[in-house]
């Protein structure tokens, strides 16, 4: 028998139809529950919404095709802004309300936005106020049939940019649709009609929209939104709303269990699954958890461009320190070389590769010409580097791009910053390239010390040392307060390459 929630994912053909047979299925069902103002709207009140914001969208001009920037908060007023963009055909383009304004009309100007809903941030493009999560008198009986599906083009998806310019990803309804079913189909099943959960994320990040806002529209569950993540704000709001599930990232998990051990076990007791995804989980942080609170954390793993889940250790069911899982149902993924020929796995030792994918989740190219998408075949290179275990589970090594050469000998970060992690003293470390005249690159390492610690240059070089190949043994040495992450707490490290000074 075919879940519910996959049944749904499949109908639908245009992403705000998740919304529509939401409320048609469970019209009283509270969609959006607000933390900050205690305000909750119903799969009714929701579609009702988005159908008063799509007729706002038209009113305003915006045509199929036309890409619509949401700079808002988390929040229902965000949801109802992507799901009114959707559903009058535009292209959501997400940008964070903190992004510098130089950043904005970078992205307003890239994307040919010529219309922004929230705050304009001294952008071009022409701006609407927020919607209202609760329209009342007409507007509730002004039901708007959805404009677009299939390959229409339904977000554009800036990248992080750390390897250079940030690049639209070009997502369709097809796309996005397909990775709700995809997730929908793992077990346990990470959300389902009777959760309510918890989104601390980043709504305009996709992992945000996708696994938290699409996810919980796909099953007819509860969003629970908060608008930034704050470990004490976060435990009460699951304990006062009855949170069953956590979309999180590493650094939530990080803050959560910095709290009295006796608190989480009360605050948690309601949650029955524990999610991660956008970063590695630091080492110790999954058996932490499960010591406290008796659950684990499942990590997953993808990118903007593929929709964006790929992995997931509850494809396996075993959660796996160091490991991303496996393929979700739908999905396909392998390692091939520089070339993009597979790699022979036959061999007693793991192979390291890049890690290509397939599937109808991947994105159709990058913005504006559908440009170094899948190849023919529908493979795309992720720029990831991993290896499959022996139980077919994939661990990531690094970013391509981050890779450094030294000598002509690779140095993957990763394994540099575990070694400098092994240190007493060392809070976070991050390793990365920079250029020098002898060897081509170097290694430098930037490191934040615990508060107290007096660990010092020569003691970081001396243990490396002892513990790695001369090539591999950083020439510079570091120390900062912090080291900068994106929103969803990935590592930058294009700019811990520049001095600290």
């Amino acid at each position: 028998m075919v879940p519910q929630e996959v049944e749904l994912a499949a109908s639908a053909r245009n992403v705000a139809d998740l919304v529509r047979a939401s409320a048609h299925r469970g019209p009283k069902h509270v969609a959006l529950v607000d933390v900050t103002t205690a305000n909750s709207v119903t799969w009714a009140e929701l579609d009702a919404a988005v159908d008063a914001e799509a007729h706002r969208l038209v009113r305003a001009g915006v045509e199929p095709g036309d890409r619509v920037v949401v700079r808002m908060p988390t929040g229902p007023a965000f949801c109802v802004a992507v799901f009114g963009v959707l559903r009058a055909g535009g292209v959501v383009v997400p940008a964070g309300p903190g992004q510098p304004a130089r950043e904005l009309q970078r992205l307003v100007a890239d994307s040919g936005a010529r219309l922004l809903i929230g705050d304009g941030g001294g952008s071009d493009a022409e701006v609407l106020p927020e919607p209202t999560p609760e329209p009342t008198g007409e507007a509730r009986a002004e039901e708007f049939a959805a404009i677009g599906s299939g390959e229409d083009l339904a977000v554009l998806g800036y990248t992080s940019g750390t390897s250079g310019s940030p690049r639209g990803a070009m997502l369709s309804h097809r796309a996005l649709l397909a990775n709700v079913e995809q997730c929908a189909a793992l077990r346990p099943a990470p959300v389902t009609a009777g959760d309510r959960v918890l989104l601390a994320l980043p709504l305009f990040h996709v992992y945000g929209l996708g696994p938290g806002l699409f996810q919980v529209a796909g099953a007819g569950a509860t969003a629970v939104l908060l608008e930034r993540f704050d470990p004490d704000q976060a435990l009460t709001a699951i304990r006062e709303h009855r949170v069953t599930t956590l979309v999180g990232v590493p650094p939530m998990y990080s803050a959560i269990l910095a709290q009295p051990a006796e608190r989480l076990r009360e605050d948690l007791a309601t949650v029955r699954l524990f999610t991660s995804g956008a970063a590695p989980l630091a080492p110790g942080v999954l058996d932490a958890v499960r010591g406290v609170v008796g659950l684990p954390v499942y990590e997953g793993y993808g990118l903007t461009e593929t929709g964006p889940v790929l992995t997931s250790t509850l494809a396996g069911g075993t959660p796996k320190p160091g490991s991303v899982g496996r393929a979700l149902p739908g999905v396909q993924v392998r390692l091939v070389d520089t070339d993009g020929r597979p790699l022979d796995l036959d061999e007693d030792e793991p192979g390291t590769g890049l890690v290509a994918a397939k599937g109808d989740n991947l994105f159709s190219g990058y913005w504006p010409d559908g440009a170094h998408g899948p190849d023919a075949d529908g493979w795309f290179r992720t720029g990831d580097v991993g290896y499959l275990d022996e139980d077919g589970d994939l661990h990531l090594v690094d970013r391509a791009g981050d890779l450094i050469i030294v000598n002509g000998f690779n140095v993957y970060p990763h394994e540099v910053e575990q070694v400098v992690g092994e240190l007493d003293g060392v809070a976070e470390a991050a390793a990365v390239g920079v250029p020098d005249e002898r060897t081509g690159e170097s290694v430098k390492v930037v490191l934040v010390r615990v508060e107290g610690s007096g660990l010092t240059e020569d003691e970081v070089r001396e243990h490396c040392a002892a513990r790695l190949a001369k090539f591999k043994v950083p020439t510079v040495v570091e120390f900062a307060d912090a080291l900068p992450h994106s929103p969803t707490g990935k590592l930058a490290r294009a700019r811990l390459r520049l001095p600290l000074s």
